[in-house]
């Protein structure tokens, strides 16, 4: 499908979806906004993505919201906006976290420059973000009389604590990189024209892999921040353990592993 906004390319079972605003920062209106909840849909959907890196175009990752068009993509009555949409909150903003949040595979943030508003949302709603030297991340939502929104009052405290995130959405305060990375919000700091290849790298080696073993590991990552006791959390461990035992890739690694080779995983 044709995007005006938003460039997504497949190879070796790895999506890349990049924001394509570079004059606008990247910063998200209604268009955009709209082009990405089809992609991330169509992606999720597609056995062939095995693992998703979100980017941008040009000098940002994403500066927030577009507020040089009105409506921002809050109005339940502007065009294009169905039903889906209406019933989540914060409308447009709503529905493209909301992709990125029940996205099956795993979800990389090759965060490129600044992260800022609901762009620090988009990139703490990845599973892993890996960041240019020159990347920043800021929570300025105070710094316009807002509330932090699009989640970010959700992920940003689970990734570095209350009090480092209040500072951060009292603040709206920029971080840079390194201190990003020292206070978790990224995973890794690598050279900027190194962030892509390194991003593919680490989504080709995923992609590889037992595509089934990873996504279940994923579910239980998150499942088990709302467990209320290590047995609930194990009894999910056995039904996802049962359901890796009876597919390819198992067979597969012991296989490879008594033949002493590389496995060659299927995801099946």
């Amino acid at each position: 499908m044709p995007y005006q906004n938003i460039i997504v390319e497949v190879e070796d079972g790895v999506a890349v979806l990049t924001l394509n605003r570079p004059d606008k920062l990247n910063a998200l209106n209604p268009p955009i906004l709209h082009e990405m909840t089809r992609a991330l849909k169509d992606m999720n959907e597609d056995e062939a993505v095995k693992a998703l890196i979100l980017t941008g175009n040009g000098k940002a990752f994403c500066s927030g919201a577009d507020l040089s068009a009105p409506p921002y993509g809050t109005d339940k009555n502007q065009e294009g906006i169905g039903r889906a949409e209406r019933t989540t909150p914060f409308v447009s903003f709503g529905y493209a976290i909301q992709q990125i949040d029940r996205f099956t595979k795993p979800v990389i943030a090759a965060v490129n420059g600044i992260a800022a508003g609901g762009g620090l949302a988009y990139a703490l709603a990845a599973d892993i973000r890996i960041a240019s030297e020159q990347a920043s991340f800021s929570a300025i939502f105070v710094k316009r009389g807002l509330v932090p929104d699009c989640g970010t009052s959700y992920y940003l405290p689970r990734l570095i604590g209350v009090s480092r995130a209040l500072e951060m959405m009292w603040t709206g305060d920029k971080v840079d990189a390194r201190e990003a990375e020292r206070i978790g919000i990224v995973n890794h700091v690598v050279p900027h024209d190194e962030l892509v290849k390194s991003a593919r790298d680490f989504a080709k080696r995923l992609a590889a892999g037992p595509s089934l073993s990873i996504e279940m590991s994923k579910r239980m990552a998150y499942a088990s921040l709302k467990a209320d006791s290590v047995m609930t959390q194990m009894a999910m461990e056995d039904f996802m353990q049962q359901v890796c035992r009876e597919s390819e890739d198992v067979q597969e690694g012991i296989t490879s592993f008594l033949q002493k080779r590389a496995p060659q995983f299927k995801g099946k």
